[in-house]
């Protein structure tokens, strides 16, 4: 059974769904200061994430999620963002883990609650699936920041603890979250579409008969 599932998840169909949607994160969050309204940003990023670890999987999820932080991380590096250059130059080690770990659970979180909800409601399942990727992952960026909030203090006035938190679920990930949430909350339903239908699509090519099958030749109890 184990070397089925592993052949199932390492076939060239599902390397192929995975490639596509690896290319979506990539493209997704390097361009996405494309998609804007007014001066928020759109972040789509997160539906591929989902989208991958609900079709194949945590470890999937969980791959396409570290792609996802460590572009962050060298956006961080490049100084293309400001907050995580800072966050690296006072604390590189622990920058480099929030970054990588928010992306990885983000992956995985939405892949094992689908997989535990699916049985009985595949509907709510990736509702609940699309809601827990920014939850995730805002989650664990504001809780590894007020790990180091020593650096976040420099931003505020005083450098208080409610003015870091202030800071950190308003200012930095509190419009970031909504629109992560709200976007997640409204492609659900796409998503659970998606979902039946590949999975539909791979039902019916593991019903149909393989060339070899076809041409096996009949046994004497089938004669008989």
């Amino acid at each position: 059974m184990k070397k089925d599932g592993l052949r199932q998840m390492f076939s060239a169909k599902n390397i192929a769904y995975f490639a596509v949607l690896l290319a979506l994160v990539v493209v997704l969050q390097t361009c996405g200061g494309f998609f804007q309204i007014g001066g928020l940003s759109l972040s789509f990023v997160l539906v591929p994430i989902v989208l991958g670890g609900i079709l194949l999987g945590p470890l999937a999820g969980a791959i396409l999620g570290f792609a996802f932080g460590f572009i962050v991380l060298m956006y961080g590096v490049a100084g293309a963002e400001p907050f995580t250059a800072t966050l690296l130059a006072s604390s590189p080690v622990m920058t480099v883990l929030i970054c990588l770990v928010k992306g990885v659970a983000a992956g995985i979180v939405p892949a094992l609650l689908y997989r535990l909800i699916a049985p009985k409601n595949a509907l709510v399942a990736a509702f609940v699936a699309a809601v827990s990727a920014p939850i995730a992952n805002t989650g664990l960026f504001i809780v590894g920041c007020l790990m180091i909030n020593g650096t976040i203090a420099g931003f505020t006035a005083n450098g208080t603890m409610p003015e870091i938190l202030y800071f950190l679920f308003i200012g930095c990930a509190g419009w970031n979250f909504i629109i992560e949430f709200a976007i997640n909350i409204v492609l659900a339903p796409a998503l659970h579409r998606v979902v039946l239908v590949t999975e539909k699509q791979m039902g019916k090519k593991k019903a149909q008969p393989s060339k070899e099958e076809e041409s096996a030749p009949v046994t004497a109890e089938n004669n008989s």
